[in-house]
């Protein structure tokens, strides 16, 4: 069967492959679209094993809330920075955000498996991967839920927030400055007591070896310690961070002053540069 200029660019425009990709599948495959489809994708996870070992640290980071009380945060990730800014890619994130905001997968799993312009989610990234040429991957799923949920995407789409609270109907100033803190700032849990215990007791020792090294005596290692350790919760957490609009206030401050009892309940926090 001759292969037509019209069928390549129909076939291009089904599955974005390029054009010599999509004349080759039609040529393998006697001009039968849905064979010169799967013959697409299958060549697709050939060069996704090919490149299985490659490291994605480049992507497109989003977040989005539905009815602002559900929130969904994807990482696509590649090889370079220039598929990363290219529209279709950052369209595909999109695709994907939305499919996990309409479907609230509880796993990255659960979300690869959802359906996606007539297949799934993992077999068109698979596929993009043969039209693009690069490793592709979601590096991070998240989702969160609240009473209020916003949303903030930083400019270039490397690093996103979304930020839970206890009360509904705040004004979306409010839920940005907060999302924009936990951005600028990465605390690393919202409050002293959502601390890992772990991660307590190692701030715990590092403080106290420094104090050995500094000549304190013995028996103020421990005093010393927890100083610093309450130090590291006011810089770490959340709702003791300084607002960075406000230095003169913390977070819990400035959301009491917003509505009394309001905070934060949950927060997630991705960045391609962490």
């Amino acid at each position: 069967m001759a292969i037509t200029a019209a069928d390549v660019n129909k076939l291009r425009q089904m599955t974005g492959a390029g054009m010599m990709d999509c004349k080759k599948a039609l040529t393998e495959t006697d001009g039968d679209f849905d064979k010169a489809i799967e013959f697409i994708r299958k060549s697709g996870q050939a060069v996704a094993n090919k490149r299985a070992d490659r490291e994605t640290t480049e992507g497109c980071v989003l977040a989005k809330t539905n009815d602002g009380k559900f929130g969904v945060l994807v990482a696509l990730c590649c090889e370079t920075d220039f598929v990363a800014k290219n529209e279709s890619f950052v369209a595909l994130t999109n695709s994907i955000v939305d499919v996990a905001l309409a479907n609230k997968p509880a796993t990255k799993e659960a979300l690869l498996a959802l359906p996606l312009q007539d297949s799934t989610v993992q077999e068109v990234i698979t596929a993009q991967v043969g039209v693009i040429g690069e490793k592709l991957e979601i590096n991070a799923f998240e989702t969160i839920e609240g009473e209020t949920v916003t949303a903030y995407i930083h400019a270039g789409n490397k690093l996103a927030t979304l930020v839970a609270f206890n009360q509904a109907g705040i004004e979306v100033q409010v839920g940005k400055d907060v999302a924009m803190q936990v951005a600028a700032m990465a605390p690393v849990a919202v409050d002293s007591s959502s601390v890992p215990a772990e991660i307590v007791e190692k701030e715990r020792e590092i403080a106290r070896e420094l104090a050995r090294n500094e000549g304190k005596p013995e028996n103020m290692l421990d005093k010393i310690a927890e100083g610093r350790v309450n130090k590291f919760f006011k810089e770490s957490t959340l709702m003791m961070q300084e607002f960075v609009k406000d230095n003169k206030k913390t977070i819990q401050q400035y959301l009491d002053g917003v509505s009394k009892g309001l905070v934060v309940t949950s927060f997630k926090r991705f960045s391609l540069n962490n």
